[in-house]
């Protein structure tokens, strides 16, 4: 019997066919997402080894390209600026030695002064005790870790991220969550969705956003508007460790009542070395790669 036949005279079929493939893929969903583990016990997983990516973070160096686009209204790019900097750590703390603004080397006027502060840059690191702590109450800068434990998770699925199973879930923020400095009262209203690699245990990309305008000193400061987003990318490098590898974030704000500001910012992050710092080099302080690094 011919393929015509059986669909002029089996009308039954085309929606038992559909029934089966519908089935098929709820059946699919739903095996996907049995086989997520149990949220709380991920998240006490990724949070450890969340923590313990930043530490090998600051055994490498590595070159960071960042282009600010300032956007008019309408989000048409009105300014670009490219910088290129080399990263390296000290004593834990990172130091940026620019070396092109857009895509030139320094004039010999601006490499001089970008010696002389680096080298004050490492000067402090190398004495912490000279430098006042930040008050916790101040304190404007979140990691990762701390956003995973300030927001709520939830709508696991499973979906392949560069090549590699990841573990996805919706996120957002804990309204009852008491805050005790600026950061965590952003995090109160994050919205977005969080990718976790499935093998190693650590956040792959994150994509959040403000789901309402955000006051700083009561929106005398600045008012952070509402659609103002981050997305943030770790990678294995070298097969050897999950490090940063790059963010881009677009944000408006009006800063003391007057002045619109919108622009999009972006970061790629490349060319990891192993590395130590070389303290005596005076005014040609910079990263040094040793010559045996096993790539």
């Amino acid at each position: 019997m011919s393929a015509t036949r059986v669909l002029k005279g089996g009308g039954f079929l085309l929606p038992l066919l559909l029934m089966i493939e519908l089935a098929m893929g709820a059946y699919a969903q739903t095996t996907a997402q049995s086989q997520v583990p149990e949220i709380h016990q991920l998240m006490k997983e990724v949070l450890e080894h969340q923590r313990d990516v930043d530490k090998p973070m600051e055994n490498y160096a590595y070159t960071s390209v960042r282009v600010t686009e300032d956007l008019d209204s309408k989000g048409k790019v009105t300014k670009t600026e490219r910088n290129e900097f080399e990263i390296f750590f000290v004593n834990g703390r990172g130091i940026a030695r620019k070396v092109k603004r857009n895509d030139q080397p320094l004039t010999e006027s601006e490499e001089k002064e970008e010696t002389e502060r680096v080298t004050k840059e490492i000067e402090m690191a190398q004495k912490p005790e000279l430098e006042k702590p930040e008050p916790r109450k101040t304190k404007s800068e979140m990691s990762l870790a701390e956003i995973l434990e300030s927001v709520e998770i939830g709508n696991p699925r499973q979906e392949n991220y560069h090549g590699r199973p990841t573990y996805v879930f919706d996120i957002m923020g804990r309204k009852d969550l008491k805050a005790h400095d600026m950061s965590e009262n952003v995090s109160k209203k994050l919205q977005g969705t969080v990718w976790i690699d499935v093998a190693d245990r650590v956040v792959a990309h994150l994509d959040v956003s403000l789901n309402d305008d955000y006051h700083i000193g009561g929106g005398l400061l600045a008012n952070i508007e509402k659609g103002s987003n981050f997305h943030f990318e770790q990678g294995p490098v070298y097969g050897e460790v999950w490090l940063s590898t790059g963010s881009d974030m677009t944000i408006g704000a009006r800063l003391f009542l007057v002045k619109g500001v919108r622009q999009h910012i972006a970061e790629r992050k490349t060319d990891f070395k192993r590395f130590n710092v070389d303290a005596q080099q005076g005014k040609d302080v910079k990263a040094v790669v040793p010559e045996n690094r096993p790539y």
